[in-house]
């Protein structure tokens, strides 16, 4: 049985403005990653490039604009391999809930549960991004 990161948190801006800056890597690497490129388009692929050593891919495996969007690990550590992760938004009074999720780590390890820690950390990174135009320089983020 897989193990699985789950949050939701509220974003004060459209479906559209959270779908955009979770999705196109431009805002990707204000909030995540080092670089990263990819289309949201079924079947894309991502490159998300932490650095030399963390150079991973991912498959779009479900997308529907503005509505969800999940990557698959296919080139990355072996805790990442087996996952996918990605968001689902709801509008909710003139804000958007992003439900958050991260699914089927092989193992609750140590790199499992930091990487738990580290989205909480990222995700209220991506919310004062869209909120605040807040960019976090890459070697400041954990």
């Amino acid at each position: 049985m897989g193990h699985n990161i789950y949050f939701d948190l509220y974003i004060n801006a459209s479906k559209q403005q959270v779908f955009d800056a979770f999705c196109l890597p431009e805002h990707l690497n204000s909030w995540w990653t080092l670089k990263s490129s990819g289309q949201p388009e079924l079947g894309a692929t991502y490159n998300l490039n932490f650095t030399d050593t963390y150079n991973w891919f991912a498959k779009v495996s479900d997308i529907k604009p503005n509505e969800h969007f999940y990557l698959k690990m296919v080139n990355s550590d072996n805790d990442w391999m087996s996952t996918t992760f990605g968001i689902t938004l709801e509008e909710d009074n003139n804000r958007t809930l992003v439900k958050f999720s991260h699914i089927n780590w092989l193992e609750n390890n140590h790199h499992y549960r930091f990487s738990a820690f580290c989205w909480s950390q990222l995700l209220q990174g991506l919310k004062n991004y869209i909120e605040k135009d807040i960019i976090i320089p890459f070697e400041k983020r954990n």
